[in-house]
């Protein structure tokens, strides 16, 4: 049984890197590969921008492009981008549409230099302080809030002395959650929004510095992941080396949750705490809480495990967790799809149900695995219920017995305003509906969430940011 599933995922805004060699090694395919690292957080378009630090001022180079890393970089293309700094992004869009105008880097020549900036996140105020820059006579290009940024900071480094100090006055300006990485000729610059709500990391290769949304990209390339950047904290990489200004940091720290539930790769480590770890424990709880359920209900299911013959995940978002639920429950682990990897995909369309339709990913349920079983199966989050629905009638189809959903994050309630794609709460299919109408409506045999305290079993005692669930925003 074939499934073509629309996308109806949580999507990230982007992922960001920043490469600057002081021996004045090219750059450009560590951020390619970096990048591609990266491609997860991002698939609608990217771009690099490379500058040579012991050149002329100015002398940076730019390609940018709507697609998939692979698709916008060939090697002629690469070839032609050279120079020892650099930064990367590779885009999904939340604020703004989706268009080359929006593409990322952001580039600029103004009367002190230039610089090119890449960002994740979102800032909520940006449309306040893009009306202050059209009054002052800055003409806007696209319609995203990177370049409400980029602006503000070229503003300030008139009247500043340095990069940094721009950067520092802008970002006491600015609200919502954000990873920022400058190039400019002869520095590059990273700044984490002083909540710690976007990820960025610090790494390392032979003398090169690298900045990454995620560790996984640093270790990717070969290098060596070295910390995270503390929220707050301004990062400044020269050609003597690093300087850290964390005058900016507080105590308050909000980390987005969902980093852990799906954001992020697997095998990437987020201020202090793998990714996959964290998963592998969700899936664990989920199990607990079914088990504490039982023993409430012995009279009228004395052993739920009975009744299940296989635990199964959602490629690719829910097989960590379903691990954590087999080795929990002891229940055995079985993969019941064939994920095709190699479905042609097109991000150039001019409509949301056209990108919708272009990020699909095709499964194929394994009859012979599902036939006559009683299935436990786990995703991380349940949005709209349409991709679940389908999932669960191509399972029934294929000959499953029982279906019994286990989501690795609780219900989504509230909309995201810090550059995480939840959308508003009336497409919530949470937000006004109960579980047992969401389990009816999924076709599913029964349903169960993880409760928002189990994030504490998740990431231990790292303050987080769960608005999406508890509708309780840090700014």
């Amino acid at each position: 049984m074939e499934l073509l599933m629309d996308s109806q995922k949580i999507h990230e805004e982007c992922g960001v890197i920043g490469i600057y060699s002081p021996a004045g090694d090219t750059v450009t395919k560590d951020i390619y590969y970096g990048l591609i690292a990266l491609q997860h957080r991002g698939q609608e378009s990217a771009g690099i921008s490379v500058s040579d630090t012991d050149g002329l001022k100015g002398n940076m180079e730019t390609h940018k492009g709507m697609g998939l890393v692979s698709e916008i970089f060939t090697g002629e293309e690469i070839s032609k981008l050279r120079g020892n700094i650099g930064v990367g992004h590779v885009r999904y869009s939340t604020t703004g549409e989706s268009n080359i105008k929006n593409a990322q880097p952001i580039a600029m020549n103004y009367i002190k230099g230039s610089l090119a900036l890449v960002h994740n996140g979102n800032i909520i105020n940006a449309q306040e302080l893009k009306k202050e820059q059209l009054y002052r006579g800055q003409a806007h290009f696209s319609t995203s809030d990177t370049e409400v940024l980029a602006y503000e900071i070229i503003s300030e480094r008139i009247h500043t002395e340095t990069i940094e100090d721009a950067i520092k006055i802008t970002s006491r300006k600015i609200r919502g959650g954000y990873a920022l990485i400058v190039m400019s000729p002869r520095k590059l610059i990273a700044i984490r929004d002083p909540l710690g709500i976007k990820p960025l990391t610090l790494g390392k290769k032979k003398d090169a510095y690298i900045l990454s949304s995620e560790s996984a990209a640093i270790e990717s390339i070969g290098g060596n992941f070295i910390r995270d950047i503390q929220p707050g904290e301004i990062v400044s990489v020269t050609k003597d080396g690093i300087q850290s200004d964390t005058s900016l940091c507080r105590k308050k720290k909000a980390h987005c949750i969902f980093e852990y539930i799906y954001f992020a790769r697997t095998d990437s480590i987020m201020d202090g705490i793998g990714v996959r770890d964290a998963r592998f424990r969700a899936g664990q709880a989920l199990a607990s809480r079914d088990a504490e359920e039982l023993k409430k209900e012995k009279t009228r299911c004395p052993d739920f495990s009975n009744r299940i013959d296989l635990v199964a995940g959602v490629p690719d978002s829910g097989l960590v967790a379903a691990e954590g639920y087999a080795f929990e429950s002891g229940i055995p682990l079985a993969s019941i799809f064939h994920k095709n990897n190699y479905i042609g995909r097109s991000f150039i369309k001019p409509t949301d149900k056209e990108r919708k339709d272009a990020v699909q990913m095709k499964l194929s349920v394994l009859q012979s695995v599902v036939k006559g079983k009683r299935i436990l199966l786990i995703d991380d989050s349940i949005v709209r219920g349409t991709t679940m629905n389908q999932i669960i009638r191509a399972l029934r189809k294929a000959g499953a017995r029982e279906i019994h959903v286990r989501i690795s994050s609780p219900p989504f309630l509230y909309p995201c305003y810090y550059g995480t794609d939840v959308p508003s709460s009336h497409q919530l299919i949470a937000a006004d509906h109960s579980s047992e109408e969401i389990c009816k409506r999924i076709h599913a045999d029964s349903l169960a969430y993880l409760k928002i305290e189990d994030f504490g079993r998740m990431t231990g005692s790292l303050s987080l940011c769960k608005a999406c669930f508890d509708g309780n925003y840090p700014i």
